[in-house]
């Protein structure tokens, strides 16, 4: 006696990677579209952002401000001063510091063009802005015999010493120094919003000379 035929499997779909793959572009599709609405068009994600007149400037002040080129110098200075054939000498060793920066007082101009996106700024020179004496030692010292240092001469070894560190801080570029830090920290303070920045300096006065 034979049992009742068994029962006939479902069909099976044709093709059963085609509903994964369906299933893979909807979800796809959903996040494009949900992209699309969250993020900004291209037109307005960028170049949209202006500098303003009065902000430029205040940046510049800023950074004039913290612009210093200091530098540590050493050197060796001699006084001497003769009255009635008796001289008085004195060798000294100092050290001292030199800064320099840019004095925002002569002006600054400044001029902006939106449309290409370029910022001219043009500054004073750099120049020598304060010395300080850090280490004075005297180590000759002779006085003349009717021409012995007073209190006045202790004043012009310290404005000597002075302006002998001013010439060797010109000397060693520090004015230089100055100008070149300006230019870098204003280009990259200014070029974070998309700018093309030009930064020149002035011509320095020319000073006379003494006859």
């Amino acid at each position: 006696m034979t049992g009742p035929p068994p029962p006939a499997s479902a069909p099976r779909p044709p093709f059963p990677w085609l509903r994964a793959a369906l299933g893979v572009a909807l979800v796809l599709a959903l996040g494009f579209w949900a992209r699309g609405r969250s993020d900004p068009a291209p037109e307005q994600a960028r170049g949209t952002t202006r500098l303003s007149h009065d902000v430029v400037v205040e940046r510049v002040q800023s950074v004039a401000k913290l612009v210093s080129s200091e530098t540590t110098v050493r050197d060796v200075v001699v006084y001497e001063n003769t009255w009635m054939n008796s001289t008085k000498r004195s060798l000294l060793v100092v050290t001292g510091k030199v800064n320099a920066g840019i004095d925002l007082g002569a002006g600054a101009d400044v001029r902006i063009d939106d449309q290409a996106r370029r910022i001219t700024v043009t500054l004073p020179p750099a120049k020598i802005l304060g010395v300080e004496i850090l280490n004075l030692r005297t180590y000759d010292e002779t006085a003349g015999l009717w021409n012995p240092f007073r209190p006045a001469d202790r004043d012009a070894i310290y404005q000597r010493v002075r302006a002998q560190l001013v010439r060797t801080g010109e000397e060693l570029g520090v004015v230089e120094h100055a100008n070149q830090s300006a230019r870098a920290l204003l280009q990259t303070l200014l070029a974070t919003e998309g700018y093309t920045v030009d930064v020149t300096f002035r011509a320095r006065p020319v000073v006379p000379a003494r006859g």
